[in-house]
């Protein structure tokens, strides 16, 4: 549904990445459902000029860590339209799918099923539009966007997504970026000279840059560096993965404080700094292989630290030190990438002096309702939802694709009844 420029909708959505995405598919499927007055108007406003996820990190290869079955709809609503399954049948490829015997997709085939189901969805998006800016006038949410009249709803739902870490004093350049735009960078890359290239992080994302680094550069050595002595594997066993299940949720957000925490720390093997066993021996093959043969490239180096960076045109001096021994060692390489994760985006970031109006707990985060909506102060009568931002209340589900189809039937179920 489309609807006119400076006229009010029910809902504003910030961000149209796959949350937003299967929030759109969510309130199109109820709307069909309900009598037209009950009917739930959005407009959703997007920075990028087309839908598009982590289009940096489509390494060729690459699978997803998560079930078909945990797409934008199927845990909500088997039946619909918009499932993984009835992508494979419109492509054609759903016996060879299954001949295929794997629960996990590759990242590039689940890409262009989002992209489907984007294009698909009769959604409202103004693509290439950037929020700079969220107001509350006593009655509607104001969105400022460049270029054009703000935004208007009664609703807000914010999914921004999260911002690139990079540790503390470190400079984004040509030679130096973080890996979520990993083949962006790749192709702008300047002249490589030294043939080598460092990859600091333990994750799963750092394992496969390191793998794709070595794969794509056959002349160049490949440096990983991280605190550990080797990568973790990830705990992908079935009863670590009811963290994920949505009666998790449910118990996660009506625990204590305390409570919560133990259960984060209990399992962030599922999730933080951990890799696929698969792909983590696949790397000491190689590895192993290389020291037979006499000609090394690939270079694990754990218990170890980047604790000196300098830049130049020619390209990047690296100092690596050996914690245990104190030993360090410099080398010079094409590029150094960081893998080293994100931060949720603040309230103040995203909301501006709006997100005086939220209510904190003691370390700053965002206090939120179990259907994720931000607790306000009075003066906004308006609801402010959170899709990402909210592990703190709602686990390790928040920033994963895991729970997406259950948490959009949840928000469209609070934003109908507050109507």
């Amino acid at each position: 549904m489309t609807i006119r420029d400076g006229s009010a909708v029910d809902v504003v959505g910030v961000g149209f990445g796959p949350s937003n995405l299967a929030l759109a598919i969510a309130i199109e499927e109820h709307n069909r459902s309900v009598d037209p007055e009950r009917r739930i108007v959005a407009r959703f406003v997007e920075k990028q000029t087309r839908f598009g996820w982590h289009r940096g990190m489509l390494l060729p290869g690459t699978t997803m860590q998560i079930s078909f079955l945990k797409d934008l709809v199927t845990q909500r609503n088997a039946c619909s339209e918009y499932s993984f399954l009835n992508y494979l049948s419109q492509r054609d490829r759903l016996s060879h799918f299954i001949n295929h015997q794997s629960f996990f997709p590759s990242r590039v085939e689940f890409h262009d099923y989002l992209e489907w189901a984007a294009d698909k969805v009769a959604a409202d998006v103004l693509y290439g539009t950037e929020a700079c800016g969220v107001s509350w006038d006593g009655e509607f949410f104001e969105v400022q966007v460049a270029g054009r009249s703000p935004v208007r709803g009664r609703n807000l739902v914010v999914a921004a997504g999260f911002t690139a870490n990079l540790p503390v004093g470190v400079e984004r350049s040509d030679r130096v970026f973080h890996n979520h735009r990993l083949l962006d960078h790749l192709h702008a890359l300047p002249e490589q000279r030294h043939h080598r290239f460092v990859v600091v992080g333990a994750g799963q994302s750092a394992a496969e840059v390191t793998a794709h680094l070595h794969d794509t550069y056959p002349r160049s050595e490949i440096h990983a560096v991280f605190g550990k002595y080797g990568y973790t594997p990830a705990d992908d066993s079935p009863y670590a993965n009811r963290i994920f299940d949505p009666e998790a949720v449910v118990d996660f957000h009506r625990s204590s404080t305390d409570l919560r925490q133990q259960l984060l720390d209990y399992h962030r093997g599922t999730n933080y700094s951990a890799v696929d066993l698969p792909l983590i021996e696949e790397l000491y093959r190689r590895e192993y292989q290389e020291r037979v043969s006499g000609s090394r490239r690939l270079f694990v180096r754990g218990a170890s630290e980047v604790s000196k960076i300098l830049d130049s045109d020619s390209g990047v001096s690296v100092r690596i030190c050996h914690r245990p021994s104190q030993v360090f060692e410099d080398i010079d390489c094409d590029a150094i990438i960081f893998a080293t994760g994100f931060r949720p985006t603040g309230l103040v970031d995203l909301l501006g002096p709006l997100s005086e109006e939220c209510e904190a707990d003691d370390q700053g985060r965002p206090l939120v309702s179990r259907d994720y909506r931000v607790q306000t102060s009075d003066r906004v009568t308006g609801a402010i939802y959170l899709q990402g931002n909210t592990e703190h209340t709602h686990g390790l589900t928040s920033t994963l694709l895991s729970n997406l189809a259950i948490r959009s039937g949840e928000l469209v179920e609070s934003l109908s009844a507050s109507r």
